[in-house]
């Protein structure tokens, strides 16, 4: 049962309010999928009290509830729409190849489009497997790694996420012990060595004693999209140190990939790993994903390739796997990626949006900060930890599991208040920009940050 004095405490809250206030078409709908969905959601990451936003419609940088309110989105479809909503060209292929049917069971030109849209982006990849998500992805990725080099292990980095299936469920948000998170085998846990991001000399040791790794699998900018950022050099040195150990170097650039450059983390670092997964801007917004790499580890998945070397082939099977819709999406939306300066033009916009969030903040005496890089934003606040300045605020001084340590209730209540005005964020009140902000959107975001504050300390928050 519900804790009856929090839930009162919820409900008196001025802030809450002024949400529910703006948002009954979003409480009814909240309502009834209630009934239907555990929380009432069907993403963990859209899970807000009272409710979260119900939307109608987008287009751009904007997002239209079913009240009719419209918002900033900074959201951006959990990281898929560097080009915005409902883009044209994205648009007209994907209505093109649902006249012409969803699924043809059957090889298609469309599929073979889009993983050449890959390759002119990716040169380095010889081959791509793919996928319907990021997390089907990255399982392939570890699938393949085993498989090549007849080790068990892999390396993960606490904070870093790579999606829910088995083996990464533990070490990004909490047990970074290494515990089993729920449902979750023991020994599947037993197969996956956390190490700490920018450690070096643990890396090292890792690597060195540990010959049963046959893996390590990082996110280029650090977890969660870098909320727990990379030191530099750090990414260089994990390519060097595993190609010393045998060891595949596996990307996931499920967020990154075509954000940072057009050719990803790859081409902004100039390391190129053994296995990259995608997905999200790789559909264009529709579902897909992809694993993609050198050809002799991909040849695992190869009928022919397989018999010739007298083993058994690695299966995979997949019904949507570059399904023709998908596949147009992407390919649209990778050709105006290649042809466009869609990353550069959402990068400084994602520059100016940080430097104008700070200045509210400074100028408002919060001890927070926005950091971040290319076209992605972050909010630190943290309890005990006062930023003094946040234009010098160093994310790289805490360790990376303390930086999780979030005021969950006052994130909460800031991103409320965050929608009350106009603006909508991600569960940690940070996000992502597209290439449809401009101006106009980051100054709306501005004096949306400057009223919500005001809004908080109203209410005795702050």
């Amino acid at each position: 049962m519900p804790d009856s004095a929090a839930e009162e405490r919820l409900t008196n809250s001025p802030i809450e309010a002024a949400y529910r206030e703006k948002t009954p078409g979003s409480a009814a709908l909240a309502a009834e999928a209630r009934e239907l969905f555990p929380s009432g959601i069907t993403h963990d990451a859209r899970f807000l009290k009272p409710y979260g936003l119900y939307v109608d419609r987008a287009a751009g940088p904007i997002k239209w509830d079913v009240d009719g309110n419209d918002y900033v989105d900074f959201f951006g479809g959990h990281g898929a729409l560097l080009l915005g909503h409902a883009d044209p060209m994205v648009t007209a292929a994907t209505q093109q190849a649902v006249a012409e049917s969803t699924q043809f069971a059957a090889g298609q030109r469309r599929e073979i489009a889009w993983a050449k849209a890959v390759k002119r982006l990716y040169p380095s990849v010889e081959r791509v497997r793919f996928t319907s998500s990021g997390t089907e992805a990255t399982l392939m990725g570890l699938r393949l790694a085993r498989d090549f080099t007849g080790r068990n292990k892999v390396i993960r980095f606490r904070t870093h996420f790579h999606g829910w299936h088995d083996h990464m469920t533990h070490g990004v948000a909490s047990h970074f012990d290494g515990r089993s998170t729920p449902g979750v085998l023991g020994g599947v846990t037993d197969a996956v060595v956390l190490v700490d991001p920018n450690q070096p000399d643990q890396l090292r040791r890792v690597l060195a004693e540990d010959k049963d790794i046959a893996a390590a699998i990082i996110e280029p900018i650090g977890g969660s999209t870098g909320y727990t950022p990379l030191a530099p050099g750090f990414l260089a040195l994990l390519r060097e140190e595993t190609e010393k150990h045998g060891v595949l170097l596996i990307m996931d650039e499920v967020v990154t990939g075509f954000r940072l450059a057009p050719g990803g983390a790859t081409e902004a670092f100039g390391i190129t790993p053994d296995l990259t997964s995608w997905a999200k801007i790789l559909a264009g917004g529709m579902p897909g994903g992809a694993i993609g790499g050198r050809r002799e580890i991909l040849d695992a998945l190869d009928f022919d390739a397989a018999a010739a070397k007298g083993r058994d082939k690695i299966g995979h099977p997949g019904t949507f796997n570059a399904n023709p819709v998908s596949a147009a999406a992407g390919t649209a939306a990778l050709t105006i990626i290649a042809e466009t300066d869609a990353c550069a033009r959402a990068a400084e916009t994602g520059r100016a949006l940080r430097e104008a969030l700070n200045r509210v903040i400074a100028d408002k005496g919060v001890p927070w900060a926005i950091y971040g890089d290319y076209s992605i934003f972050h909010l630190f606040m943290q309890d005990g930890v006062p930023v003094p300045d946040p234009f010098a605020f160093d994310p790289l001084s805490l360790p990376s599991v303390a930086m999780k340590d979030r005021p969950k209730e006052l994130i909460r209540l800031l991103r409320l208040a965050m929608l009350v005005n106009g603006v909508d964020l991600n569960p940690a009140c940070g996000g992502l920009v597209s290439a449809t902000h401009r101006a106009a959107e980051v100054e709306r975001a501005a004096d949306a940050l400057s009223a919500s504050i005001d809004m908080l300390r109203r209410a005795g928050q702050l």
